[in-house]
């Protein structure tokens, strides 16, 4: 049951690359941004725990967060192991999910560092924009509308979000570095980082991040 962390920046791509490594694996893409909006929508206990915090516009603690992972990893779609996207997004999240695992018997296998160069990250994000109407996302670089500003789908209006420009973006960067790096030498110091390069084409990368995870699930 290989359990992997994937660790990535704003517009590394983590998300897509997760669910291709998941399939890979056969094991169960565990987005925590999915997994918020899932408990939300149900209005499941711990769900409606998270909104209290939510709504007041504090921050959801981490053992709710917590809670939350291990709930869903306790699910039978869960059986043979998960990459995790978006979890853990701090030290205490990591200590936490390593004692949880322990309880199983299970550990991380492999935490993967998807690097991608600022000048790269900058580009893909602030080319990205949004129909108003249906949210249906465009990058000007990787898949533009055919017509300029205008949605492929419904004609809606094509618009960029505040944190998707530039400057807001390079902010973005600097508070993902100050979060992760702890992270990444918590991993590091146990021996369990891999550095998979993120700027080449999707294909490669899935081969490499297939690499990683299975490598480290042989051990």
């Amino acid at each position: 049951m290989p359990y992997v962390v994937l660790l990535g920046p704003p517009g590394s791509g983590k998300g897509t690359q997760a669910g291709a490594l998941a399939q890979a694996l056969g094991a169960l893409h565990l987005s925590t941004g999915d997994l918020f909006r899932e408990n939300l929508s149900q209005g499941t206990e711990l769900g409606q725990l998270a909104k209290s915090y939510m709504d007041r516009g504090a921050y959801v603690p981490d053992d709710v967060t917590v809670a939350m992972v291990f709930d869903r990893l306790r699910k039978p779609d869960a059986a043979n192991g998960a990459v995790l996207d978006g979890f853990p997004r701090t030290l205490p999240q990591a200590e936490a999910l390593d004692r949880g695992l322990a309880e199983r018997g299970a550990q991380v296998d492999r935490a993967i560092l998807l690097n991608v160069p600022d000048e790269e990250l900058i580009r893909r994000l602030s080319g990205r924009w949004l129909c108003r109407v249906c949210g249906t996302p465009y990058n000007l670089t990787s898949s533009p509308p055919k017509q300029p500003g205008i949605c492929d789908r419904d004609g809606g209006v094509l618009y960029q979000r505040d944190d998707d420009k530039p400057e807001v973006v390079r902010t973005r960067l600097e508070v993902y570095r100050d979060q992760t790096l702890p992270l990444v030498e918590y991993y590091r110091r146990q021996g369990k980082l891999v550095e998979v390069n993120g700027a080449g084409d999707i294909a490669t990368i899935q081969r490499h991040l297939v690499a990683a995870a299975t490598e480290a699930a042989a051990r």
